[in-house]
């Protein structure tokens, strides 16, 4: 029988929540036996929306937390002062072993200072990179960081990409991932002091798969598996990538219904046109993994839906059964 895999889901944190978090909770239990999650919150509002639902009682759990971190609080405060809010309190589920890993759609700054004052790091891990899977036109590339470390080292970059090969190797099944450094060229000397500096630590580590510099218009069509940056340049590709997805979908919607031709034709177009719409659907793909800490810690979007909160639910499983920290410590130990 296959082990259980216990999600601390911050219920309280996103936009959405409690309704949307709930929900995804639901959905995940139900769609997999070998899931428990230890939902965090106000108890009284947790058991009102979960009233909705049918699902097996023994695979999940409440856990009351009674305060909420704001999204525009400063985190390092916030971590400190408030220690029954709901992120806290999945941050300490993790740490305390009763959980292999939490979810949260809250405030990202709170996520990240927990996950590393809280949770903490993996020995010889310098900085724990966010690190969400976004689609191109032949799959997913793994981008990190996105958003944790503003002013990365070129050794920090290097650990990036090994911990980034490891995840997509491992999780999402890619053989000998390739890994790209993003720049704005090509050649060997392009960049600024950080990436000319990173490239020849890349290009000299046996442990990767590097093929050199990535340009931003190579990374819709799958330039590279892994693509490694400091935050500043992973959050604009990232947030870069997610408006112009959206603007691109609004804007063939309204062609299509602009008159009675485009109207048939949107008609004949439907079935296709939603299939290459869900591949590039980021919701599918679940959160964003913070990667190198002792557990793990997934960050979802701020006005994740259900399906989001579930797909980042489930993702757990395979970062556990694949013992992804496991292999993350012994690559550690293999620098030392």
């Amino acid at each position: 029988m296959a082990e259980m895999v216990n999600v601390a889901v911050d219920a309280m944190g996103g936009d959405n929540a409690p309704c949307e978090t709930v929900k995804g909770a639901v959905e995940a239990i139900n769609a997999d036996g070998r899931v428990k999650v230890f939902l965090a919150g106000r108890e009284p509002a947790l058991k009102e929306e979960l009233k909705k639902y049918t699902y097996n009682a023994e695979q999940l759990e409440i856990v009351h937390a009674e305060e909420v971190i704001e999204t525009g609080e400063p985190p390092v405060m916030a971590i400190r002062k408030k220690k029954d809010s709901s992120i806290v309190r999945c941050m300490y589920l993790v740490k305390e072993g009763k959980c292999d890993a939490l979810v949260s759609a809250g405030s990202t700054g709170a996520v990240l200072v927990g996950g590393q004052v809280i949770v903490g790091r993996i020995k010889g891990v310098e900085r724990p990179p966010l690190a969400p899977i976004i689609p191109h036109i032949n799959g997913v590339s793994l981008l990190l960081d996105c958003g944790a470390n503003v002013d990365a080292r070129p050794s920090q970059l290097l650990q990036f990409a090994k911990m980034g090969s490891i995840y997509m190797e491992s999780v999402i099944g890619v053989k000998n991932p390739r890994v790209g450094l993003v720049n704005i060229g090509t050649e060997e000397e392009k960049g600024n002091a950080l990436t000319r500096e990173a490239y020849p630590l890349l290009k000299s580590c046996p442990e990767i798969n590097f093929i050199g510099n990535v340009e931003a218009r190579d990374i819709p069509e799958g330039g590279a598996d892994v693509l490694v940056c400091e935050a500043f340049a992973g959050n604009v590709v990232l947030k870069m990538l997610e408006g112009v997805s959206a603007a691109l979908i609004a804007k063939i919607k309204a062609g299509m219904m602009m008159n009675l031709r485009s109207k048939i034709g949107a008609l004949l177009v439907k079935p296709a046109l939603k299939q290459t719409l869900k591949d590039f659907n980021t919701e599918a793909y679940g959160g964003a993994p913070l990667l190198g800490l002792n557990g793990l810690v997934v960050k979802t979007h701020g006005n994740s839906k259900a399906v989001e909160i579930k797909n980042s639910i489930l993702q757990c499983i395979a970062f556990k059964e694949q013992k992804i920290n496991q292999k993350i410590k012994e690559q550690m130990v293999l620098e030392d």
